[in-house]
């Protein structure tokens, strides 16, 4: 093997895995397939060792391939953050942001929030990836995620985005509650039709709640799922008066002061953490720690 690797070469075989193939990383770099092609492959006599598995249809990595984007994929992205932290040594943040998020923070956390640092710094282009499961963002491509009490790797930090805390609501429409009567106990719950969220994993998002000193989990009669992916969407058919739901009480708010939708059980409503902004503890890009620097602001004024 050649004492060094063109650092070329290893973006195209990175463009080549992000991409899905030779033709459409080719098309992504202003380039001819067969040049992506004999480059991967002068990579892989120079490392003595295969990278990619190739069929008619696709590409994958290798183990040794996979192991090998994993190690120089963080390398590139500080590399291009720090380019453009030169650029932007005159005082205007430039670049790109890309968040990672959860659906729930959707609605209404997150659009105020984009909104504000567009206007800061309207010449970084942003980029939303929604995204349920936890992931890892640095092979995801991604800056920054966003999520509900995530499991943080050694080399990451987090702050609080959003509100510190957030309950978990019941509603129903007038229309629905006065067909079926209001629940006045947890118990109650179990004879109502329920507009539920399916996780990714494929287990209903569980309804606790809290009856006196205890946490109960009420199991009602399902009458509608909806994947978390669409998790606000449930709102309109709650509306429509298809049964009771469990949703982000500031989702609710609205509904609740226009009458469209009533609480229930309001005093047994659980609380949970707020979301959380969580980044490499490495260098930053200047779009992604001005964007950290507005999240610990706004925080500071809560």
């Amino acid at each position: 093997m050649k004492n060094s690797v063109s650092a070329d070469h290893l973006k195209i075989f990175l463009a080549v895995l992000d991409a899905g193939g030779f033709r459409a990383a080719a098309q992504k770099l202003g380039t001819v397939p067969s040049r992506v092609s004999t480059t991967v492959a002068r990579l892989e006599a120079e490392l003595g060792t295969p990278l990619l598995l190739r069929s008619t249809r696709s590409v994958r990595a290798t183990e040794q391939g996979r192991r090998l984007a994993d190690q120089i994929r963080p390398l590139f992205q500080e590399f291009d953050a720090a380019v453009l932290e030169a650029a932007n040594s005159m005082g205007t943040v430039r670049g790109r942001l890309s968040l990672n998020v959860p659906g729930a923070v959707v609605p209404d956390i997150l659009p105020p929030l984009i909104a504000e640092f567009r206007r800061l710094h309207p010449q970084v282009e942003i980029e939303i990836v929604i995204e349920n499961d936890r992931v890892d963002i640095i092979a995801a491509g991604c800056d920054a995620g966003i999520r509900y009490g995530a499991h943080l790797a050694k080399d990451m930090v987090s702050i609080p985005i959003g509100p510190r805390r957030q309950q978990i609501a019941l509603a129903a429409s007038p229309s629905y509650l006065e067909a079926n009567g209001i629940p006045r106990e947890p118990d109650e719950l179990t004879g109502h039709a329920a507009i539920r969220y399916r996780l990714a994993g494929g287990a209903l998002l569980p309804w606790r709640l809290r009856n006196a000193a205890d946490i109960v989990t009420v199991e009602p009669r399902t009458a509608l799922v909806i994947s978390v992916n669409v998790l606000d969407s449930g709102l309109a058919y709650a509306r429509a008066g298809m049964g009771i739901i469990g949703a982000f009480g500031s989702w609710c708010e609205h509904d609740f002061q226009s009458g469209t939708l009533v609480p229930i059980l309001q005093e047994c409503w659980m609380a949970l953490d707020g979301p959380r902004l969580y980044y490499p503890s490495r260098f930053a890009s200047a779009p992604l720690r001005a964007f950290i620097d507005l999240c610990e602001s706004r925080a500071s004024k809560r």
